[in-house]
């Protein structure tokens, strides 16, 4: 099973940004930057703000808090890369079906083989997306989905 890793899109970035209602940060180091998929450098800036993934309709949609660089950083390509900057760190997969419901193949990971964990989901009849959650605060951090062809 392959899959794609997908980042914040820019549009939904530029939004945030133009809204001026993100709160202004700056960085400790290590927070984890939805819009590049990076840990982020002792004094960066950085924005944080409520995000809602896109879902179709369904009681699971939820919103939450991500950190994202306060001005364009470029972002990452989406592609079938795990974001370096995620090994080793324990996480939950959340898979869902084409409802936009979660669906019964959702399960953590010890951050030892992420990879791994996350083509066994995807792998799984029914499933057409996965989100990466923190472990402890729930917060998104960033989608994965089957390769096309």
């Amino acid at each position: 099973m392959t899959f794609t890793i997908v980042a914040l899109p820019p549009s939904a970035l530029d939004e945030v940004r133009a809204a001026g209602t993100a709160e202004r940060w700056v960085a400790e180091g290590g927070e984890l930057l939805r819009c590049c998929l990076r840990g982020a450098r002792p004094d960066e800036r950085l924005l944080l703000f409520t995000y809602e993934p896109p879902l179709p309709p369904s009681p699971y949609r939820e919103v939450g808090p991500v950190f994202a660089h306060a001005e364009p950083c470029g972002g990452r390509p989406d592609g079938p890369d795990y974001p370096a900057d995620w090994y080793g760190r324990p996480q939950v997969l959340r898979a869902y079906d084409s409802r936009g419901w979660i669906h019964p193949a959702s399960r953590q990971h010890d951050g030892s083989d992420p990879v791994g964990a996350l083509r066994a989901v995807l792998a799984e009849p029914g499933v057409v997306l996965v989100h990466s959650r923190n472990v402890v605060y729930g917060c998104y951090m960033f989608a994965a989905v089957p390769a096309a062809g």
